[in-house]
């Protein structure tokens, strides 16, 4: 199992750092609103299954390289999901000011790489997270976010397509976590809208883009199955963001 860094002694940090180059992963979300059927913690609750999986990953194939999952950063950009109960957001400054702050302790405490995970798919919280690691040293801090191009297109037709917000997506990958999905899931009418086709048009919240119970997508169609498939591709970004930044390091 992928150590936490919350539940080690600071002499164990201390002995795990002096023994070899050490990762440590830090798990990026948000508390916001996922439909009627997911809890408001659902972006954190798969980034920190990312990153557990990912460290499992690493420390199994890659002989000195060591990596823990350090406390997760649980709030972020929410503007989107504005005038519905439990969307509580930081500003972006803030939250790149946090995270920042959050890396460039952890390089000095040893730490050899610092990688976010994020999957709170916000435009403007994915930039106030890469923000973050500007001005570090090339190579000692990396982000794996699936907006990217490169990322996105590994995953399932409907993140592909946009309608993925609470839908069988993130659904099947709260089921893949042991998360709390309520059963109302299996109720619930497929809604053909893309979140990231209304962003780009301009329209600014949910509630603007027609998702009125804050789910877009098709949820009764997630299962766990497809959860573990999809983490599974998450988590080769994860680890492959970090190689290739310890060989930019290396080099």
């Amino acid at each position: 199992m992928a150590r936490r860094l919350a539940e080690l002694t600071y002499e164990e940090v201390a002995s795990i750092v002096a023994a070899g180059r050490l990762v440590a992963i830090v798990p990026v979300g948000s508390v916001e609103p996922h439909g009627p059927h997911l809890p408001l913690d659902t972006d954190t609750t798969i980034s920190v299954t990312c990153a557990m999986r990912a460290a499992d990953r690493l420390d199994a194939g890659h002989a000195g390289v060591r990596a823990v999952v350090a406390p997760s950063v649980p709030y972020g950009v929410t503007d989107y999901a504005s005038g519905f109960a439990g969307a509580i957001g930081v500003p972006a400054a803030a939250l790149t000011a946090m995270l920042a702050a959050i890396a460039k302790s952890l390089l000095a405490t040893g730490f050899a790489h610092v990688c976010f995970v994020n999957n709170h798919l916000e435009p403007a919280h994915d930039a106030a997270v890469r923000a973050a690691i500007d001005g570090l040293p090339r190579g000692a801090a990396s982000v794996a976010c699936p907006l990217t191009r490169r990322w996105g297109r590994t995953l399932s037709d409907e993140f592909k397509r946009g309608d993925c917000h609470a839908g069988r997506y993130e659904t099947s990958l709260v089921m893949a976590a042991g998360g709390a999905v309520r059963a109302s899931f299996g109720e619930l009418p497929t809604l053909a809208l893309s979140l990231s086709d209304g962003i780009r048009s301009g329209k600014s919240t949910f509630a603007e883009i027609g998702m009125e119970r804050a789910y877009t997508g098709a949820p009764r169609e997630a299962t766990l199955a497809e959860g573990d498939e999809l983490y599974e591709k998450l988590v080769t970004m994860v680890v492959t963001e970090i190689e290739e930044a310890l060989a930019l390091l290396a080099s």
